[in-house]
């Protein structure tokens, strides 16, 4: 699907950059991504391995959503956002997983100037919609559980509406904001990067230009889309629980844990691993790994802990399956990813 859309924006002129001051001048056309390993051996495992694991990610997110939109029972607050998780899920993994595997059927490590700065900009931008969702999510469940009565009335169509819109409009203009500053950096004649994907801090560390402004607004911008969605989850959860230890009733109680437990889950998965890279970024080859963690499986993993815990979204996959119309939308499927 992001695999037209990573090279959508508008074309951008080469980077030059020079030797000697005003001499010598080379125009940075490309960078070569060093991927997960240099072992030609292991490149066919690795391919099929990715292949098998982007299609599940697409398919189970895609399932998620098709039953979300055809079964209105789900037309509730918690699905619609759920729904865009999905979305926001397969966007994510279409942002790197399909060059990477272009480049191993290739035998190439290049990536193109514009190739990457489109891959940064879309990369930190369906990774920042995934933070704002699942803190909309975590506020979604304190309102169902910690004001159940007023629910309906606090989480309206038009209030979702706005935190949705509000979620894509942060995303855009600080992904977008990175990735213009990216533009001012000059580079050394070194350009290759120690990922599988043009990471943002990878980028900047090859710059030869002055890099504070970036490092600033790298900070910023991991405060904004990081720190503040986490303090935000922990606040809810930390009055959820609250609430839920107040109930006498075992019953009610395991039933309000259970209401959470498929989104606490996906939360930790995600939070768990991202601050797992910060953790290693010393160390280069655990960082890459554990990359591998929340930008492939997490979102491969969200549709079988939401339709495994979920009896609600059970129900409607089974319907779904049983619909003649199944078919259409499986080959609508194949022709978005193609």
């Amino acid at each position: 699907m992001l695999v037209h859309l990573q090279y959508a924006l508008v074309s951008v002129p080469p980077v030059c950059i020079s030797h000697v001051e005003g001499r010598n001048q080379t125009c940075v056309t490309q960078f070569l991504l060093l991927g997960l390993s240099v072992q030609g051996e292991l490149q066919s495992l690795l391919f099929w391995l990715f292949l098998s694991m982007y299609l599940v990610t697409f398919t189970g997110n895609l399932l998620i959503i098709l039953a979300i939109i055809t079964d209105s029972r789900l037309h509730t607050p918690m699905y619609f956002f759920l729904s865009n998780l999905s979305f926001s899920d397969i966007c994510f993994t279409s942002t790197t997983i399909p060059k990477m595997l272009l480049n191993i059927q290739l035998q190439s490590r290049a990536i193109s100037y514009e190739g990457c700065l489109s891959q940064m900009y879309f990369y930190v931008l369906f990774g920042g919609l995934d933070n704002f969702l699942l803190t909309v999510m975590a506020y979604d469940r304190f309102v169902a559980i910690c004001h159940p009565v007023h629910y309906m009335v606090i989480m309206n169509p038009k209030f979702c509406g706005m935190l949705l819109l509000g979620s894509w409009v942060l995303s855009i203009l600080v992904s977008l904001l990175l990735d213009l500053m990216v533009l001012r950096l000059s580079f050394c004649t070194e350009l290759e990067i120690p990922h599988f994907f043009c990471e943002l801090n990878q980028v900047i560390q090859l710059a030869c230009s002055d890099t504070f402004l970036n490092d600033l607004a790298m900070y910023l911008a991991s405060g904004l889309l990081d720190v503040v969605p986490l303090t935000g989850i922990l606040s809810s959860y930390s009055k959820i629980v609250s609430s839920i230890l107040r109930i006498s009733s075992v019953s009610v109680k395991y039933k309000a844990f259970s209401t959470c437990g498929s989104h606490l889950l996906v939360v930790s998965l995600f939070y768990g691993t991202s601050l797992g890279v910060y953790l290693s970024s010393t160390a280069t080859q655990n960082s890459r790994a554990t990359s591998v963690m929340y930008t492939v499986v997490t979102p491969m993993l969200n549709p079988f802990i939401y339709g495994l815990r979920n009896k609600d979204i059970k129900q409607a996959l089974r319907k779904l399956f049983r619909r003649e119309t199944f078919s259409a939308y499986m080959i609508l499927c194949f022709k978005i990813m193609i």
